[in-house]
């Protein structure tokens, strides 16, 4: 809650949340704090796929998370699970609109073996729900959250979305969707909030013993990748929180930068951090060390 507080105080005014995190938690605490917090005016994804389902005393998944509901999650991608979950997640932000709808996890690293089929089911059914509630004017815009931007461009390229939220795949470590994904975006007019931008911890803590990197500890080539941007960052005085979080904004199709937070301290520091003055120098240095990719606009 003070979290939330701090964020608002901070003027953001932007919030993701979704079923699955927490099992419904992460909906229920962000709509209490928006409710003694905000004024009315904050601008909410959520996402569909993962419903929160009673577990009757047997709660799984319960190692992604903190803490967890007493809920099991179930994946479900018809147009019937779709508009219940939107329902089930108006009630627990407490809004009578979102306003913005993710299809979420319809990726390999999520699916595996099942990507195709799971991406068909999710275009015949989540998608004309998405696209039903966006004709009533029930949510915004529609979208998908996933890990992986091969599966947002298979998306893009499948029907009519407004926006991506991509998490990890567009950071200090990995550039590769700047070979087809992100200019399709740009040409179509397609929005892409940048999630993830530390890659789940090591671009915030830099490579220290243990540091994660997508939920995983980073291996050791990745390990030396960090510190070499490390020894950048040192020489420009440019702390690597504030380089990870201001990249992913320099690129016109991006349009929001969601890092997370758990605290007000965290979250202080991400405004901070987004404000720290960059020279240049610094991208150009990164690009020159061949850490950053040359296509990428860094200014």
């Amino acid at each position: 809650m003070r979290a939330v507080g701090a964020a608002w105080a901070a003027g953001i005014r932007y919030f993701d949340a979704a079923p699955l995190y927490g099992h419904g938690l992460a909906e229920s605490r962000l709509g209490a704090g928006l409710r003694w917090h905000g004024d009315g005016s904050a601008v909410i994804s959520t996402k569909v796929g993962w419903l929160p389902r009673p577990a009757f005393g047997r709660p799984t998944g319960s190692a992604l998370f903190a803490g967890i509901s007493a809920f099991r999650r179930d994946m479900n991608y018809s147009y019937d699970a779709v508009m219940r979950s939107f329902e089930d997640s108006m009630q627990r932000l407490g809004t009578d609109q979102i306003d913005i709808l993710l299809i979420h996890d319809v990726d390999r690293r999520n699916q595996g073996s099942r990507y195709q089929e799971v991406f068909r089911t999710a275009m015949g059914g989540a998608y004309k729900a998405l696209r039903f509630l966006r004709e009533q004017r029930l949510v915004r815009a529609i979208g998908c959250g996933l890990n992986e931007w091969e599966a947002c461009e298979d998306f893009a390229r499948a029907g009519d979305f407004d926006c991506f939220l991509l998490a990890g795949g567009y950071t200090l470590l990995h550039q590769t969707s700047l070979t087809s994904f992100l200019p399709l975006c740009s040409t179509r007019g397609i929005g892409i909030i940048a999630g993830a931008p530390f890659n789940s911890g090591i671009l915030a803590t830099g490579a220290v013993t243990d540091a994660r990197l997508n939920y995983v500890r980073a291996t050791p080539e990745r390990m030396r990748r960090v510190a070499d941007i490390e020894a950048v960052c040192q020489r420009h005085a440019v702390p690597l929180r504030a380089a990870a979080l201001q990249f992913a904004l320099h690129h016109p199709a991006v349009t929001s930068v969601v890092p997370g937070a758990q605290s007000v301290a965290e979250v202080e520091d991400n405004v901070r951090m987004l404000a720290h003055p960059i020279p240049a120098d610094f991208w150009g240095e990164l690009k020159h060390e061949r850490l950053l990719d040359s296509l990428a606009p860094a200014a």
